[in-house]
């Protein structure tokens, strides 16, 4: 039963979490507190689950600690929304101390940068009307909007998952 509950855990919170981000993030520009609390939880059970070592555990939380400060000093410069900084971290949390990070961090970094051009593209051309009437669309093409950069997060999140050492104790 807790091999199966860890194969749950790792091959369905996390991917899922992640998609849920992404789709949170483009229609309400925000992703909600509820998701980084299921991905720290989760953890938490994998950890027991798979006996993780405590240094692996160590170097899991350094990654999400490191990545929080750095977020949250990216979201106080005004760079990225706080839903994004937490996402970041926990994301950092279930990659841990690793290759899979960095590859996460410039995978992240190149995703939004596109993103980001995408979206002003999209911003300076006229919406069809019936495209004007969907809200989330209209937030979207809002000048004065951010960008849903979770959408970015979660995209690289996705590519990078099956390198990191989580994912390969259930398809060792």
């Amino acid at each position: 039963m807790s091999v199966f509950l860890l194969q749950i855990l790792i091959l369905g919170v996390f991917p899922a979490a992640m998609a849920f981000a992404a789709a949170s993030d483009l229609v309400t520009m925000t992703i909600s507190n509820w998701l980084q609390i299921v991905l720290i939880v989760a953890f938490g059970l994998i950890a027991i689950l798979a006996q993780l070592p405590l240094e692996t555990i160590g170097y899991h939380l350094l990654a999400f600690f490191v990545v929080l400060a750095i977020s949250f000093f990216c979201f106080a410069r005004g760079w990225i929304g706080g839903g994004d900084a937490k996402l970041a971290a926990c994301t950092a949390l279930w990659f841990g101390w690793a290759q899979a990070l960095y590859d996460y961090i410039l995978l992240a970094a190149i995703l939004g940068g596109v993103l980001t051009l995408a979206l002003l593209y999209f911003r300076r051309q006229t919406l069809p009307q019936r495209l004007a009437n969907q809200n989330w669309i209209m937030r979207l093409h809002d000048e004065k909007q951010g960008i849903p950069y979770g959408i970015a997060l979660a995209a690289s999140a996705l590519i990078v998952y099956s390198e990191t050492a989580l994912f390969m104790l259930v398809v060792h």
